[in-house]
């Protein structure tokens, strides 16, 4: 996890030079790191982002007493799963990195909403898609199953087509990253899901 170190410590400097205590923890890989509009995005909700580049789901069960115990957030959103994939991990190795972000959590904060941003459909990744959907299929069951205010928030079939293909207006001409569109799509939909939850 070596390779990792730089983007730590700056979300730790990070941490220690803020103003607010954050309610609300984005946790995960690039495409939390790459969300500038972010805090403007959730500011209703005292937002802090914690993405961190290249990151695995293993990654951030690693750096979780590092860089989320510090917190005292009212609830999490995760996105990581991504990369685990795409390094050639089995979707069962990601489940257990999932069972484990949950373990810590719940050591850590007790019961509070803890979302997993269901892992998005890439071009780039194309020739993994069906680890992917099957990822997503036993996180989301697990997460029914558990049904201990964690929640599961569906991205990837709206960044599908008709016949099941990424749409490649949300992504970056990479075929990997979101673009603005991509984001404003994301926002829209965990939104819906945070307003669900005062409601």
């Amino acid at each position: 996890m070596v390779w990792y170190e730089n983007e730590v410590q700056r979300l730790e400097q990070e941490r220690a030079a803020l103003t607010y205590e954050p309610k609300l923890l984005f946790y995960g890989s690039s495409s939390i790191r790459l969300w500038e509009s972010l805090n403007e995005d959730f500011a209703g909700y005292q937002p802090v982002n914690l993405g961190f580049g290249g990151s695995t789901l293993a990654a951030c069960d690693w750096f979780f007493d590092r860089l989320v115990a510090p917190f005292h957030p009212e609830s999490i959103i995760v996105y990581a799963g991504d990369n685990d994939l795409g390094d050639g991990r089995h979707p069962e190795e990601v489940f257990i990195f999932f069972q484990q972000l949950i373990s810590r959590t719940r050591q850590q904060f007790g019961d509070i909403p803890l979302a997993f941003i269901s892992i998005k459909p890439s071009v780039a990744r194309w020739n993994i898609v069906d680890s992917i959907r099957y990822t997503n299929k036993i996180i989301e069951a697990e997460i029914k199953r558990q049904a201990n205010n964690l929640h599961f928030i569906n991205v990837y079939n709206r960044m599908t087509d008709n016949s099941g293909y990424p749409k490649r207006e949300f992504l970056d001409p990479d075929g990997l990253h979101i673009n603005a569109k991509g984001y404003a799509l994301w926002k829209e939909i965990i939104l819906q899901y945070l307003s669900a939850r005062t409601t």
